[in-house]
């Protein structure tokens, strides 16, 4: 099971790069490096390292990134003409699934991974007088541990999404909405609460220390992963993929 998962991982690690290879596709990826590992460490300085916001950019930017990528999964399969191929196979649904949703991660992980060194050469650079400044262990721990789960939960809700899809523009536009609703009813939810809910709720996180909200919030995307992850497991059936 473990080597048909890391079979199709490293087909669709190929096929990341075959799609992200080009010119244009590295130009994408040195942009965005440049933007999130020099550009804003350079602009906010030793906020970058020091502001308790920090640690919830990084687990929403692999949010942001990870739709892009996941929407071509099976859409972008279909689109091809390869899916047929694909379910062919002796390899296991299970194994197809996670196999694409750790390609995924890793690719999207690993590019996040190499954006905090690089975030933490421009600050020691361009803040030079005011020592060396590091992450500390715990930090570097929530920052790891969240971008990873954001990940995974970018990557199962890209993957559910992108069984269904038409086509990788489909599978775009339907996680761009999703995106924004996700955004959004936090937001609602709060305001739609009573006056005396509102006001404990801003009370204990006024209170609260970054790692409790930390905690609850990994508890949190660990839960929303593993839930996503059966549904799409449950979902997916290679007689109605063929059919579709």
């Amino acid at each position: 099971m473990i080597r048909d998962i890391w079979t199709v991982a490293w087909r669709e690690w190929k096929e990341l790069f075959s799609r992200d290879g080009g010119l244009s596709g590295k130009l994408g990826l040195l942009i965005f490096a440049a933007f999130v590992g020099v550009f804003l460490p350079w602009q906010l300085g030793r906020a970058w390292i020091e502001a308790p916001w920090v640690t919830f950019f990084w687990a929403w930017m692999p949010l942001f990134l990870v739709t892009a990528v996941t929407a071509d999964a099976f859409a972008g399969e279909r689109e091809r003409h390869t899916l047929e191929t694909l379910l062919a196979s002796r390899l296991p649904d299970s194994a197809i699934l996670l196999g694409k949703v750790l390609a995924t991660v890793l690719y999207v992980w690993g590019l996040t991974l190499i954006c905090m060194p690089l975030g933490l050469v421009t600050i020691n650079l361009t803040n030079a007088d005011g020592g060396l400044l590091l992450y500390s262990a715990s930090t570097l721990v929530s920052l790891a541990g969240l971008s990873l789960l954001a990940t995974v939960l970018g990557s199962a809700t890209g993957v559910l999404v992108s069984l269904r899809a038409s086509s990788v523009r489909v599978a775009q536009q339907n996680l761009s909405m999703i995106s924004m609703v996700l955004a959004f009813v936090p937001v609602l939810i709060f305001q739609a609460l009573p006056l005396p809910w509102r006001a404990n709720v801003l009370t204990y996180l006024m209170g609260a220390s970054i790692s409790e909200v930390v905690v609850i919030l990994a508890t949190l995307m660990a839960a929303l992963d593993i839930t996503l992850l059966l549904i799409a497991m449950a979902r997916f059936r290679r007689d109605r993929l063929v059919l579709d």
